[in-house]
């Protein structure tokens, strides 16, 4: 029998850690490198699924062709939460399985890019790591959210809770910015050139925002240092992609009935993946062109593209499928209502504002990006994508409104859009089933949705998401309609209204 789709029964599972690998199933990949050949040259902060699907697999795929063994990864956590993690993955030498699916498709192979993980309550041991001048890469995969960025201006947020504590306290941080500093501080005083800042965080011009918010924190208690940091850290731009869903134990199960491996944090994802990156790294960097990354001068086209036309997406697919309690992503690709809604933003209102992309076509990605929303295989939910609206909705649905407006270009859709998170947020789905807590800001959300119902303004002024559009009079008109719209006739005959319109 096909060991790719056998079924094993927990008993006859293999735990996973260094000394199992040679009893995993044949059609499990695993690294045909020695782990003792790999050292650290890259500590990295944010240690979640996406990681582990995306820059961890890059390296893999270096290390197993025998290229860069000097870039081995050290995990780093700052939140407590990642304490779980850590244990769950040191329990397991570092491992991770990663399957990666497709339809009608379903591989495992082990990677083991990680060799070391330090805690988020040992700050000893990661200004250690912060300062070996083997560590010439930080990343970070920290959440869109987690950059302390004033949503009403767009810039660094100095007067947040957390950053004046780092400002007053430098020696005894809490954010990932005032470990970040220092480290490079420490670094400068011993004369080891300062490591490049990589973020891999799905935000717009991400190096530029990482940039602002380690330069903010140094200002505030060493402006001579943020001066140093300005002009000699590297900080490239990068555009990252792969729909990487959380694990749950339905993740755990699979892994282990149909590979037969105990993992107890293993990630799922789908098959594609793409890496857009500036080639700016003072101290080297690992080949990622190499296996399949993309090096250019200029990300913001690829960036423009992915976030307003996938990231948009998601947004678009998200709000009326939660209201009418759809749970998988690909059972709302299903859903005619859903899909045609998607296709009629994304071709009348989205595409034509999104400026050329080298060598690439809108129409073949945006078709790309319907094959992958409609995978059956990933297991990817429309709650996940309905998350931290508060966060998104600012980056991947707002500026397309503001360039549609500018254009003097429809954007009726995109206000339909709008007004279906509002309702989503009232907390109620259309069959009266409650909508749990899906924001870092639900409470608020919630309040301003319920007031919304008779006074759509209330929410538009959430300055800090909608910004200049709040007081457009042409979208207030709009999103007043369509939300009015919505809690007359329900978001199924508003939705289909919208798509029959021309």
């Amino acid at each position: 029998m096909n060991e790719a789709i056998k079924t094993f029964s927990r008993e006859d599972a293999v735990a996973l850690s260094l000394q199992t690998l040679h009893e995993l199933p044949s059609a499990v990949g695993r690294p045909t490198y020695q782990r003792s050949d790999i050292t650290p040259g890259i500590l990295h902060f944010g240690v979640g699924n996406f990681h582990r699907a995306h820059l961890a697999v890059y390296l893999d795929d270096l290390f197993n062709q025998g290229l860069n063994k000097d870039w081995g990864i050290v995990g780093a956590g700052v939140m407590p939460s990642d304490t779980a993690m850590r244990d769950r993955l040191k329990a397991q030498d570092y491992l991770t399985t990663v399957v990666e699916q497709d339809s009608g498709l379903s591989t495992a192979h082990v990677t083991g890019a990680m060799i070391d993980f330090v805690a988020p309550d040992d700050r000893d041991g990661q200004l250690h790591w912060l300062c070996d001048p083997r560590i010439r890469i930080v990343s970070l995969t920290i959440t869109e959210g987690g950059y302390f960025i004033d949503p009403t201006t767009g810039q660094f947020d100095a007067t947040h809770p957390s950053i004046v504590h780092d400002g007053r306290h430098p020696d005894e941080a809490k954010t990932v910015f005032g470990i970040l500093v220092a480290g490079l501080k420490a670094r400068k005083a011993k004369g080891i050139a300062p490591f490049t800042i990589m973020s891999c965080d799905n935000v717009p011009h991400n190096g530029v925002v990482t940039r602002n918010s380690v330069v903010g924190v140094a200002r505030l208690s060493d402006p001579a240092l943020a001066e140093w940091v300005q002009n000699e850290v590297a900080f490239p731009n990068a555009m990252v992609d792969r729909i990487t869903p959380a694990t749950t134990d339905r993740e755990r199960a699979l892994v282990t009935s149909n590979f037969g491996i105990l993992d107890a944090s293993p990630v799922f994802c789908e098959e594609f993946k793409q890496w857009v990156l500036e080639d700016h790294f003072p101290l080297g960097r690992p080949a990622f062109d190499k296996v399949g990354a993309t090096f250019v001068s200029d990300v913001s086209p690829f960036e423009t593209m992915k976030i307003r036309i996938l990231n948009g997406g998601h947004a678009i697919i998200a709000y009326p499928a939660g209201l009418l309690d759809v749970h998988y992503v690909h059972e709302a690709m299903e859903h005619s209502l859903v899909h045609d809604f998607l296709v009629k933003i994304e071709q009348n209102e989205i595409i034509p504002i999104v400026p050329p992309v080298p060598d690439t076509s809108l129409q073949d990605y945006f078709a790309l990006i319907v094959r992958r929303f409609s995978n059956p295989a990933i297991g990817d939910t429309i709650r996940r994508l309905c998350l931290d609206g508060s966060n998104r909705q600012p980056k991947f649905i707002v500026p397309s409104i503001a360039d549609a407006l500018k254009a003097g270009r429809s954007f009726k859709g995109l206000a339909l859009e709008s007004a279906l998170w509002c309702r989503y947020c009232y907390g109620i789905t259309e069959s009266g089933a409650v909508i749990e807590p899906n924001d870092p800001n639900w409470e608020r959300l919630q309040e301003k949705a319920r007031a919304a119902k008779t006074d759509p303004r209330a929410w538009l002024a959430m300055d800090d998401v909608y910004a200049s559009i709040s007081s457009d009079t042409a979208f207030i008109a709009m999103f007043s309609t369509m939300l009015n719209a919505i809690w007359t006739n329900g978001v199924e005959k508003t939705v289909r209204a919208y798509i029959q319109s021309k």
